[in-house]
């Protein structure tokens, strides 16, 4: 056993992990524009047309501003220590690749682990934002689906600040296509699916910053009366709602660290990467709270708890032609989320399945395209079943939780490398500097990002307590699984097929 654990802690020498990028087949054809928009494809959509409706009815009201704010903090202290560590460690795999030169492959496994967690929730909720803006767009041409194929299996209540769970007894069939489909498409190269997320970029930018222009001409101030809310109990309104809200909406940011993902597949990683990773959490942090204070100024925010807010939102303008427009450039927006989303999650696979962590299947890539189009059919099969049987609350909250993790470690990666590499240097740096303790490089940036991590967290985690308390046990028990399957996975499958590279005996990355 004790040799068991000195392998989960070795480091993979970062030359052994370079190597393995320019022997992984994937072609170098992406430029730092491409990398912008498959950030902006990831990050724009879910966060303003999904989860914002929810996280201002429930938790923050009009003040779902602020809790924009405070989540992009977050990401963008986490995103600047990506760009540092993306232009140090050009390679594919993000926090995962980064974690196992710093920290270990164990640490990196587990990582890895929770980072698929946070992917496969995010294509499953996208695909429920997607499923109700198809079903409002279809109404408006008076077609109408049975409501027991665009439902949820499971539903979700705020009672008393807190989320309560109940069978609704119907199956979002429509959202489980929606997540089928990104997968199936991603099988077609990057290259096609990149001209595909640069139309579907360029059409739902313009269609926001339309709903942007024309709704701020029929905003009612008054819905913004109370800015923010007297606190109701619990997370539902105050300032515990504001922070209830931004661990909501944290996952809206996670196109940034799928642009990490493409460092194999960009023709100058340490330049390019960081201008995606930077450029398109600005852009889009922009948008967003440009949107949500026309939003709130549109609707009552308790009114906008629905999977479709933004098409709420515009029905109460009364333009029905504007309407549909918005609608479908809704459905633009959602669709490049989850091609984006597919795409981060089967470079992961591919990665981890190379290291020998994780079934060979991941590795198969297809002889014409030159995608790993099994594992994108397998994890757009599991999207599917989460988004046909779960609700969009509960993804938001095991995805935050999930995001966190690899972002803390992604912080506590960039410190690692300073104490223990000062002689790497790519083509970025985080700013503001730090202090060495001892020998220990402490960076202000990375300290910021891990408290700003945590304080997602802790909303989430004292809500799933209340949960557990009240019987509501399913978060915490698909959280447990999760975990101690991959616990499992690692020990019993992965150090018999790890393939570890000058290994024997290493603590550094040199």
């Amino acid at each position: 056993m004790s040799s068991r654990w000195k392998r989960a802690l070795a480091r993979k020498p970062l030359e052994s992990v370079l190597a393995d990028a320019e022997a992984s087949g994937l072609r170098r054809q992406l430029g730092a524009g491409s990398l912008l928009i498959l950030g902006v494809a990831n990050i724009l959509g879910a966060g303003i047309y999904v989860m914002t409706g929810e996280a201002a009815a429930s938790f923050a009201g009009p003040a779902v501003l602020l809790s924009f704010v405070l989540a992009g903090l977050a990401c963008g202290f986490t995103g600047l220590c990506y760009a540092e560590l993306s232009s140090v460690i050009p390679v594919s795999g993000s926090a995962y690749s980064y974690c196992q030169v710093t920290l270990g492959e164990g640490l990196a496994w587990a990582l890895g682990w929770m980072i698929m967690l946070e992917y496969t929730l995010a294509a499953a909720a996208v695909a429920v934002g997607f499923s109700g803006y198809l079903l409002s767009l279809l109404g408006d041409m008076g077609i109408s689906i049975p409501a027991a194929l665009a439902v949820s299996s499971i539903g979700a209540d705020q009672v008393g600040g807190h989320t309560a769970l109940r069978l609704n007894g119907g199956v979002n069939l429509v959202a489980a296509l929606a997540a089928m489909a990104a997968a199936v498409t991603l099988i077609f190269g990057v290259g096609r699916s990149s001209l595909a997320n640069t139309v579907l970029v360029l059409i739902k930018v313009a269609v926001l910053v339309g709903f942007i222009a024309v709704g701020s001409r029929y905003v009612q101030a008054e819905n913004w009366q109370p800015f923010l809310p007297a606190n109701e109990g619990g997370f539902a309104y105050g300032w515990p709602g504001v922070l209830r809200a931004a661990a909501m909406l944290f996952f809206a940011y996670l196109g940034f660290e799928t642009v990490s993902m493409a460092a194999a597949e960009a023709r100058n990683p340490r330049r390019d990467v960081p201008i995606g990773i930077l450029g398109s959490l600005v852009v889009c942090t922009v948008l967003y709270i440009a949107a949500a204070v026309v939003l709130t100024g549109l609707v009552p925010f308790r009114e906008l708890g629905v999977a479709d807010p933004v098409a709420l939102a515009v029905d109460r303008i009364g333009w029905p032609g504007f309407a549909i427009l918005i609608k479908i450039g809704a459905l633009t927006g959602l669709g490049s989320v989850l091609l984006a989303n597919a795409y981060g999650h089967s470079r992961m696979c591919l990665t981890m399945a190379r290291d020998g962590l994780m079934p060979p299947v991941f590795t198969r890539v297809h002889a014409r395209f030159g995608t790993p189009w099994k594992g994108n059919l397998i994890l757009g099969s599991i999207a599917a079943t989460l988004a046909a049987t779960l609700p969009i609350s509960v993804l938001g909250d095991l995805i935050c939780l999930g995001i966190a993790s690899a972002f803390i470690v992604v912080c506590i990666s960039v410190m690692w490398l300073r104490t223990h590499r000062p002689d790497l240097r790519g083509g970025f740096r985080v700013p503001l500097g730090g202090v060495r303790i001892g020998k220990v490089w402490i960076g202000v940036v990375p300290v910021l990002g891990i408290a700003m991590c945590l304080s997602m967290m802790a909303p989430v985690l004292a809500d799933m307590f209340t949960q557990v308390r009240r019987g509501d046990l399913l978060p915490a028990t698909i959280l447990t699984v999760y975990v101690v399957a991959g616990i499992a996975i690692y020990f019993f499958y992965g150090l018999r097929h790890s393939r570890r590279v000058g290994l024997a005996g290493e603590g550094s990355v040199a």
